[in-house]
């Protein structure tokens, strides 16, 4: 496994070692020793798998106190990563990552930052584990179009759950 550092502080982008020949691919997502020697010392405590059909977007959700490691299962997403840290000089700052099935992409995302995805395939599978059991009174949400970050998404009519729909832009 390999750990880069990206804009963000705390956002590393991780690669795995793929190991193909005719039958398909076998790949290590989740190995804790090449983590921590890559400097991940985050222990996690669930797994979570989202499924979704083309044009579904989810979040931007984060908390102040949870790892997430966040990669795709099946197909390609857009995957935005947003700094929500008041009074940090990255604050309002985010990074966008094209998560596939075939690239095996993984992004560690610190706690403090929220996190969104929007299906680019016909079906995709976002995966993720979280340093902290699911807590949905501690949580924040962003909207996806918050005119204060100027998120830029490949689409301009994603399918959004209520819950992410109904979250009111800055002033309003």
């Amino acid at each position: 496994m390999e750990a880069r550092k990206t804009k963000l502080d705390g956002v590393l982008l991780i690669t795995s070692n793929i190991f193909e020949d005719f039958r398909g691919a076998y790949i290590e997502t989740y190995v804790e020793r090449e983590l921590v020697a890559c400097g991940v010392n985050v222990h996690f405590v669930c797994d979570a798998v989202s499924v979704s059909s083309y044009k579904v977007l989810r979040g931007l959700h984060g908390d102040k106190k949870t790892w997430k490691l966040a990669s795709c299962g099946l197909g390609r997403l857009y995957f935005v990563v947003l700094n929500c840290t008041e009074g940090l000089p990255q604050y309002g700052m985010w990074e966008s990552f094209i998560l596939t099935d075939t690239n095996r992409l993984q992004v560690l995302v610190p706690p403090g930052y929220a996190n969104g995805h929007l299906i680019l395939s016909e079906k995709g599978m976002f995966c993720y584990k979280q340093s902290e059991y699911y807590d949905r009174e501690g949580q924040f949400t962003v909207r996806f179009d918050d005119p204060r970050f100027k998120i830029w998404w490949p689409i301009k009519d994603p399918i959004l759950s209520q819950r992410d729909d109904e979250v009111p832009y800055v002033g309003r």
